[in-house]
């Protein structure tokens, strides 16, 4: 589908903040990165008691020995300040990370490919044969469990090299019909795919938005869904605030 750094399209000039949820499965590339920054340290309240407890006590453990009150209160200082550093060291080094890795590694559960892949279709569209290639996607969504994958990769053809969007949407829109069926990463697939296509394609922000909406609400459970939150802040005020009258 259309470049996110096509002149062209919507995108937002903020610079993309630290997501500390950085990777939403599957978001197009057109819609990554214009997520706004919404409670991007999900450690920030710890961080701030922990500063207070043990850098309050720090500095209170200084002002005792500077005025001979308590003469181990040195020693007391710099144990409160080992544990900061500690405390600190392991969130950032330690406990992020293992989030992050473990949240990888349930959210792409299941979403690498078992087989042949897409191989024989990608080498079609590599060699210019769109209209091959998008019948050939087609064909492989005969195939439950490639449907939803084989369905979004032909809507791009669609959208993108074969010039029909519309088309490309109503196909994808057929599909969702059968959203409650559908594992909660092809919903996700398709949503997003969905959304790409009514903003960048079909200039219809509101239904992108509605459909970033259902995807909150459907999977709110979701490590994602707080980058789809910001995401749907940026739509909602790229395309719907009002303009400034300094502008």
């Amino acid at each position: 589908m259309e470049s996110a750094a096509d002149s062209g399209s919507c995108q937002l000039a903020a610079p993309p903040g630290r997501l500390y949820l950085r990777g939403v499965p599957l978001l197009p590339e057109s819609l990554r990165g214009r997520a706004e920054t919404i409670d991007d340290d999900p450690f920030r309240y710890l961080r701030g008691v922990l500063a207070f407890l043990l850098g309050g006590g720090t500095v209170v453990a200084l002002l005792l020995a500077l005025t001979g009150m308590g003469p181990r209160a040195l020693l007391l200082a710099g144990a409160l300040w080992g544990l900061y550093g500690l405390a600190f060291g392991l969130l950032d080094h330690v406990v992020e990370p293992l989030i992050e890795l473990a949240s990888r590694i349930f959210t792409n559960a299941g979403l690498e490919r078992v087989g042949r892949g897409f191989s024989e279709e990608e080498t079609l569209v590599a060699r210019g044969l769109h209209d091959v290639a998008a019948d050939a996607y087609l064909e492989r969504a005969r195939l439950p469990r490639d449907r939803t994958a084989a369905l979004v990769r032909r809507a791009e053809l669609l959208a993108g090299p074969l010039g029909r969007p519309a088309d490309a949407a109503a196909e994808l829109e057929e599909l969702q019909k059968d959203a409650d069926h559908l594992r909660p990463r092809d919903d996700m697939r398709l949503g997003l795919a969905l959304a790409e296509l009514y903003e960048q394609r079909l200039d219809d922000p509101g239904r992108a938005m509605v459909e970033v909406r259902r995807l909150i609400d459907r999977y709110p459970h979701l490590r994602g869904t707080r980058e789809l939150r910001g995401l749907l802040a940026a739509l909602r005020r790229q395309h719907f605030s009002p303009a400034d009258p300094a502008s």
